[in-house]
C-alpha cells in the first residue's frame, strides 16, 4: 500500500508511511500529518497494536470506526479529508483521525478583509499546513523541506502544485534555499532579503501574506510558497506589480465594483508618487497651468509662507512621515489616538502659524490618504520613498523633470523581475512560458 501512495501523491515532506510489528502480526499506515490528530493515531492505532492489549485484527472488524476501502480510487480522497489508511491481511481500512482547526488559529491582523476566511497562518507549521491542505486538497501539492540557518536551524518548507509550478522558478529557488548560509533566521523578511539576494530593488520582488486563501489562490496559479517555522507569514513567488494591487476580497466582490476599486489604487498611487513634485512644479515653475481664481487663492495661502514651496514641502512630509511611524511603533491602544490627535494639532497649528499653506496640508493628506490604499504593505513602504526623487528633480527642472522622473520609474518596471518572470504585469495574472508546465522532477 505505502509503494501505491508514494506514487499517487506528490513527494512531500508532511505525508506519513510506516510499517509496525508485533508478535502476531504486521499493519501499513499512511497519513498526512497537518491534516490528522496524531494523538488520536497514538490512541486508538498505534499503541492498542504495538501494546498488545487485545488483539487488533478483532479490533479492525468490530469497531465500527474502521471502515473497509475496497476501491483504491478513493485513497487520495480519504487521506486529503484527514483519515489514516490501514492495511492488515492485504485489506484496506480506514480510520477517521481529521484535525478540525479553529479557535486555536489567530485571525489576520495585517490583511484583513470583510468577506472570505478571517484565519490566518499560524507560527506552528503543521496548523499554517493544515489550513492550506484544506483548502487545497490535491495530491499534486508538493511539500518539500530545508533547514536554514547554522545556529537556529530553522525548518523552511516549499509548497508548489507539481503539475501547475515551472521548473525552471522551482530550480532556481531550490538552488537559492540550498545555497543560504546564515547563522540565524527567523522572519519572512529575513529570507526574503535572502532569496533576491544584494540586488536593491526599489519595488518588492516577492509577496508576503499572511492569508490561507490568498496563499492557496497563488499555488493554483502556478506559484511556489515558502513557509517558516516560528513566523505567520508566508512568501510567495514569483510575483508580479498587479499581485500587490490586488487584494483579497476582488475575488469576492462584484465585477464592477472590483474593477472601479482597482482603478481607483491605480489612480491613488500615481496621486502618492506624484503630487509634491507637481504642486512644486506648478507653484514655482508654471502656477499658469491653473484658472486664475485658483492661482490668486493659491498664492493668497502662500502668502504668509517666507520660503519656496518645496521647504513647505518637506515640513509637511517630514511631519506626516514621523506620524505613521509613530502609529507603527506606538502600542495599538493608544496609537492610532496619539497619531489622530498629533496631526489635526500639527496641521492647524503649523497653518496658522505661517509655516506651510492650507493648500499644503490638502495635499498631504491626499498624499497619505492615497498611500494607504495599497492593499499590499510591502509596496506601500515602498511607494512612500518614491515621491523623494521626484521631488528632488521638480526642484530643479520642474514639470518636465517629473515627467522624465516617471518615465525612468516605467523603464525600470517594465526591466525588473521576480525569479526570471516580467514584473510589470499591470492587469493579467502571471502564467508560466508554453513548454513549461508539466510534472516537475521531484527532487
Amino acid at each position: 500500500m505505502n509503494e501505491r501512495i508514494r506514487l499517487l501523491f506528490a513527494e512531500a515532506v508532511d505525508i506519513k508511511l510506516e510499517i509496525l510489528h508485533n508478535s502476531e502480526m504486521t499493519i501499513e499506515v499512511a497519513y498526512i500529518a497537518p491534516l490528522c490528530e496524531e494523538n488520536k493515531i497514538n490512541d486508538f492505532i498505534i499503541v492498542p497494536f504495538t501494546k498488545d492489549f487485545y488483539p487488533f485484527e478483532s479490533q479492525l472488524k468490530t469497531n465500527p470506526e474502521y471502515r473497509v476501502v475496497d476501491d483504491p480510487a478513493k485513497w487520495q480522497e480519504l487521506m486529503l479529508r484527514g483519515n489514516v489508511l490501514i492495511e492488515s491481511n492485504e485489506i484496506i481500512y480506514s480510520f477517521d483521525a481529521s484535525r478540525i482547526i479553529s479557535i486555536e488559529n489567530p485571525q489576520t491582523q495585517v490583511e484583513s478583509a470583510i468577506q472570505g476566511p478571517q484565519l490566518a497562518l499560524s507560527e506552528d507549521l503543521n496548523i499554517s499546513l493544515n489550513l492550506i491542505r484544506s483548502m487545497y486538497p490535491s495530491p499534486d501539492l508538493s511539500v518539500e523541506e530545508h533547514t536554514i540557518g547554522s545556529l537556529s536551524k530553522t525548518p523552511v518548507f516549499a509548497l508548489f502544485d507539481q503539475r501547475r509550478v515551472d521548473p525552471t522558478v522551482l530550480d532556481n529557488v531550490r538552488s537559492k534555499l540550498m545555497t543560504i548560509n546564515v547563522e540565524m533566521l527567523h522572519a519572512a523578511g529575513e529570507l526574503e532579503k535572502l532569496l533576491i539576494g544584494k540586488r536593491k530593488h526599489l519595488f518588492p520582488t516577492v509577496l508576503i501574506t499572511e492569508r490561507p486563501d490568498r496563499i492557496t489562490k497563488a499555488i493554483s496559479q502556478g506559484k511556489i510558497i515558502v513557509l517558516l517555522k516560528g513566523n505567520m507569514f508566508a512568501i510567495i513567488l514569483p510575483a508580479t506589480f498587479f499581485d500587490f494591487m490586488h487584494a483579497v476580497e476582488d475575488d469576492y466582490e462584484a465585477y464592477w465594483m472590483t474593477r472601479f476599486l482597482i482603478f481607483l489604487r491605480y489612480t491613488s498611487i500615481v496621486l502618492t508618487i506624484t503630487l509634491p513634485a507637481l504642486y512644486i512644479s506648478v507653484v514655482s515653475y508654471n502656477p499658469e497651468l491653473f484658472r486664475v481664481q485658483l492661482a490668486f487663492s493659491i498664492a493668497g495661502s502662500r502668502s504668509a509662507v517666507p520660503y519656496p514651496s518645496f521647504i513647505e514641502v518637506f515640513i509637511m512630509l517630514f511631519m506626516i512621515e514621523t506620524l505613521i511611524e509613530a502609529s507603527i511603533r506606538l502600542p495599538r491602544y493608544i496609537g492610532s489616538t496619539a497619531t489622530t490627535v498629533g496631526g489635526l494639532i500639527l496641521g492647524q497649528a503649523a497653518q496658522q502659524a505661517g509655516l506651510v499653506s492650507s493648500i499644503m496640508i490638502i495635499v498631504t493628506s491626499v498624499v497619505a490618504i492615497s498611500n494607504f490604499v495599497i492593499p499590499v504593505n510591502s509596496l506601500s513602504f515602498a511607494v512612500r520613498f518614491l515621491k523623494y526623487p521626484l521631488i528632488g528633480i521638480s526642484i530643479f527642472f520642474g514639470i518636465s523633470g517629473v515627467a522624465v522622473g516617471l518615465f525612468i520609474y516605467i523603464t525600470y518596471l517594465c526591466n525588473l523581475r521576480s525569479f526570471g518572470k516580467p514584473y510589470m504585469r499591470i492587469f493579467g495574472k502571471l502564467r508560466p512560458l508554453e513548454g513549461d508546465v508539466g510534472q516537475v522532477k521531484i527532487k
